[in-house]
């Protein structure tokens, strides 16, 4: 079959060069400097956490697992941003190197000033065991499990073209090693991750498709019947670029969509990343140094308040391992009746452990690791109660708890700026390098027409507002399922005619990513779990 691009001789198929010698030198200049910077950052946050290590193993095997980490948002880059340059490069909006650049940039951008809710709703997905225990063995087992089962996946659908989820490939991961390590404890496989949350993920992930295709053949539609440019609605002639005010707006959407994609796809490496820090250099990264000493006297008072509030909401005496009781608490989502006092006498701990050591910067390396669980289990516990709604607390105790929250969120929740950079040159060099192959399948084989201006427009509008959207609620959701069916809905929309192929390859790779890799990730956290 010869394809319409092809067919017709007054459409020009866009140039797509590979890199160039200035795009290669790009490359080098980002990776050195993304290496340099990190490795001082480390050093110096090591440092200053007073910590010295007289061999460099500690610092190889953080290195071997941040390359991991920052591999798979490396292959999120060239597997997910291609899809925002396709439509401005297909409508001659801009040439190729330029739009895979300037998305690139935009893609660094994005991650640099994202908020982090989507990096810590990916890592609330992990089993409890592994977050409480990241440091062990058996965490990293897991870690690098998962990660390497989502970059081959990803590898593996960009090898065949195939715009695939990688949010819904690492969340895949995430189920597969958690159901399986559950099963080796023992449990059940339904208590190896917060299905809750899964839940909530899930609708994300499969809601974001329908949306991108009824809402931008919707807003086609509405081009059509507001905007009578006729021009708009048919192929480009030649490699003539779309009128001005509409080649405007799709680099603004292009922006808008890389921008996007930074935000809310560059933090799902993050939170692995500060996984993998916390495990593997605790005095340095288990607590946010940042937090002023100001704050200590009212975290401790807020502390306090907070724990005298539980105690007089439920007359009981505290269980005699209240951590105990809340671990079970977080992985089983079953209340014990010790429920409360448990939490009391946690939240007490960690008032005492505070207002002992007087600032988080001050706790010794030895006892970080503890502070952090406690405050952790501390976040969980309210977390599920306010979702349960277990106890009904007065208003005083209510708010003293959300605070309290809040409080040791803002300790234990932070990503460093260095994190963000280092994630924010991983996806920005990716996009450089792999960008062809799925703007190839977006721009040419999901229509069976060339694609139009008005097309790639709604197409591209509707995924900036969807993807933002989503990362303002800490959703974690797929710009290549919004993109690519935002393009076939624009395609039904404009009679233009779908490649019946394609979207079932489409559909095929939307069903089976989740399932195969949760089989990958699964089979590859046996094998490690039997090797080390």
């Amino acid at each position: 079959m010869v394809h319409p691009l092809r067919r017709n001789s007054s459409v020009a198929r866009p140039r797509l060069h590979r890199m160039g010698p200035l795009t290669m030198a790009l490359f080098g200049i980002l990776l050195v400097g993304g290496l340099a910077f990190s490795a001082w950052r480390i050093f110096k946050d090591v440092g200053n956490a007073g910590t010295v290590y007289t061999t460099w193993l500690p610092y190889g095997m953080l290195a071997l697992a941040l390359v991991i980490a920052l591999g798979f948002e490396f292959v999120n880059g060239f597997h997910d941003t291609a899809n925002a340059v396709a439509t401005v490069i297909y409508t001659h909006s801009l040439p190729a190197n330029v739009a895979v650049i300037w998305s690139g940039l935009c893609n660094f951008t994005g991650v640099l000033l994202s908020s982090g809710a989507v990096a810590f709703s990916v890592v609330a997905l992990l089993p409890v065991d592994m977050i409480l225990q990241v440091g062990s063995r058996n965490g990293f087992v897991m870690i690098f499990a998962l990660l390497i089962a989502a970059i081959i996946w990803n590898l593996g659908t960009w090898w065949k073209g195939l715009p695939a989820s990688s949010s819904h490939t690492l969340i895949g991961s995430i189920l597969g090693v958690g159901i399986t390590s559950a099963w080796l404890d023992g449990r059940s496989g339904t208590q190896g991750v917060d299905w809750s949350q899964v839940t909530k993920v899930g609708y994300a992930l499969l809601l974001s498709p329908l949306v991108g295709f009824v809402c931008a053949a919707g807003l086609l539609l509405l081009l059509r019947l507001l905007v009578k440019q006729k021009e708009l609605y048919q192929e480009p002639i030649g490699d003539q670029p779309p009128p001005a005010w509409i080649r405007g707006l799709l680099i603004l959407t292009c922006s808008g969509v890389s921008f996007a994609h930074g935000s809310n796809d560059g933090q799902k490496g993050m939170g692995l990343i500060m996984l993998i820090l916390v495990g593997m250099l605790p005095m340095a990264y288990s607590l946010n140094r940042a937090v002023p000493a100001t704050q200590t006297t009212q975290f401790v008072a807020v502390a306090q308040v907070t724990r005298d509030g539980l105690a007089q909401a439920v007359l009981a005496p505290s269980p005699a391992d209240p951590r105990a009781v809340l671990i079970e608490y977080v992985r089983s989502r079953k209340a014990p009746q010790d429920l409360v006092p448990a939490l009391a006498g946690v939240v007490g701990l960690i008032a005492k452990e505070v207002r002992q050591y007087g600032t988080l910067d001050n706790v010794p390396s030895q006892d970080m690791t503890n502070v952090r669980s406690d405050m952790f289990l501390t976040s969980e516990s309210i977390r599920l109660m306010n979702q349960q709604k277990l106890v009904t607390f007065s208003e005083d105790t209510r708010d003293n708890l959300n605070e309290f929250k809040r409080q040791i969120d803002e300790a234990t929740r932070f990503i460093p700026l260095w994190v963000k950079v280092a994630v924010a040159i991983a996806l920005g060099l990716g996009t450089l390098v792999g960008w062809r192959r799925i703007v190839i399948t977006v721009g040419e084989k999901i229509g069976k027409k060339h694609l139009t201006y008005a097309q790639g427009a709604s197409a591209e509008m509707v995924t900036m507002v969807t993807i933002g959207a989503a990362d303002a609620f800490g959703l974690p959701v797929s710009t290549t399922h919004v993109l690519s069916s935002g393009v076939a809905g624009a395609m039904a929309a404009n009679g233009s005619g779908i490649q019946l192929a394609t979207v079932r390859n489409l559909l095929l790779a939307w069903v089976f990513t989740l399932p195969a890799a949760m089989l990958l990730s699964a089979s590859l956290y046996l094998l490690f779990h039997a090797i080390f």
